[in-house]
């Protein structure tokens, strides 16, 4: 079966900064080699896109050399960190931006919502700007009509159809952009990230339109999102970018357990000199978890309150608990400095990777969190022998574990139980 789209030895440059080369001598180089079919000189220089390092080049490649191809149908989850290429190839694919390097071919008409109000005009009405959406997209007026009263329903913005979209909130903007995008029948669907701005009722409803045009039209959708639970129920593949690079093209689940496993490599943190926490730690001991937390506090500390909660990779609570949800009476002598461990004999996690969020205060004095941190930590579990069924974490509610408490006093570092597999 021939692609609907396919992207071949795709790159897109940018220079920092400034536009162009910098110079008109440099512009009419670049010019003349390209009239003679020779390569662009000044794409010889450049650096990998890493956002978070400083380079010594003042050109980047956003993308470089991507080959991919999506078939009709098809509904492709486009997942990677902030910066990494996704919004860069879908600009492209828009016609927003042109590459630097090698083409794209597409076979129909392409639908965008790359942004909040994306194509459409400030002073025009909604319902105006229906219109000029679908003339964009090829449509006759007629068909635009047919579909008219659809995309007002599926928007929810009927109120406000005839006011200028310069005064629709930016939730009211994404419902009638979606709409429109989503109804006058495009043969590719490429939405980015925008949904993130509606309600959940709003989300649900458009998760459930991609659904139905890709299953039942048979038209393409190209999903990008750090909603990880979206991706995993819309998508049936994904394309994993990492660095401007296509780093991994392959089932939704296999694509999303790859994206995490990047980010998973803190089962230990030390915590600035400022905070009371100084280190909080999560591994596995044979059958069972240990979670430990380390504290220097200003004044005693009477209960430290050492709460924690699992979460699986698509955001949801698995299991948590914190001293006084344990029905822990017994703290040890008040203290500044002191050590707090926990051991969960039934933890009930199957093999994965699991973010972890920490919270610190004292039960008695303190009231409210002195120390929060969110998805600090990342739990790795190995094979278990459970003493009751395993069960799929994804598949459950909160679980409060049973678990056994420890309060003494820090020492230098946490050595843990050996036997970490």
């Amino acid at each position: 079966m021939k692609p609907i789209i396919r992207i071949e030895n795709l790159s897109k440059q940018y220079r920092l900064g400034t536009v162009g080369t910098g110079t008109l001598r440099n512009d009419l180089k670049r010019w003349w080699c390209r009239i003679r079919g020779l390569e662009d000189p000044f794409l010889k220089i450049g650096e990998t896109n890493i956002r978070s390092c400083k380079g010594e080049s003042e050109y980047v490649w956003a993308l470089k050399d991507i080959n991919l191809e999506v078939n009709k149908g098809e509904v492709l989850g486009i997942i990677g960190k902030n910066g990494a290429g996704k919004s860069t190839l879908l600009k492209i694919l828009s016609r927003v931006t042109g590459p630097t390097t090698g083409r794209i071919d597409y076979n129909g008409r392409i639908g965008s919502l790359l942004e909040v109000g994306t194509g459409f005009h400030p002073e025009l009405t909604g319902r105006e700007n229906i219109f000029l959406n679908g003339a964009i997209l090829g449509m006759t007026k007629a068909e635009i009509h047919g579909k008219l009263d659809e995309i007002i329903d599926f928007s929810g913005c009927e109120r406000y159809i005839d006011t200028p979209v310069k005064r629709y909130s930016s939730g009211m903007m994404v419902r009638l952009g979606f709409a429109v995008a989503a109804h006058l029948e495009p043969e590719i669907l490429v939405v980015d990230e925008v949904l993130a701005v509606g309600d959940a009722e709003f989300q649900k409803k458009a998760i459930g339109k991609m659904q139905d045009v890709s299953k039942n039209e048979g038209r393409t959708v190209l999903f990008v999102s750090h909603n990880m639970a979206s991706v995993k129920n819309l998508c049936t593949k994904g394309v994993l970018f990492e660095n401007g690079r296509l780093k991994m093209l392959d089932a939704v689940d296999k694509v999303i357990d790859a994206y995490l496993m990047v980010q998973t490599d803190r089962s230990s943190v030390y915590c600035p000199d400022d905070n009371i926490v100084k280190r909080i730690e999560a591994r596995q001991i044979r059958d069972r978890i240990q979670m430990s937390l380390i504290y220097e506090s200003p004044s005693t500390v009477k209960q430290p309150s050492f709460g924690f909660v699992i979460y699986d990779n698509y955001d949801s609570p698995i299991t948590g608990t914190n001293p006084l949800q344990a029905g822990v009476t017994d703290f040890g002598p008040p203290r500044k400095t002191g050590r707090v461990d926990v051991l969960l004999s039934s933890p009930c996690l199957a093999n994965g990777t699991y973010p972890v969020s920490v919270w610190f205060h004292d039960g008695n004095a303190f009231g409210n969190h002195v120390f929060k941190m969110e998805k600090c930590l990342y739990l790795k579990v190995y094979e278990m022998n459970h003493s009751q069924i395993s069960v799929n974490p994804a598949a459950v509610g909160h679980i409060v574990p049973e678990c056994s408490w420890s309060f003494k006093e820090s020492q230098p570092e946490i050595n843990l139980e050996s036997g970490n597999r």
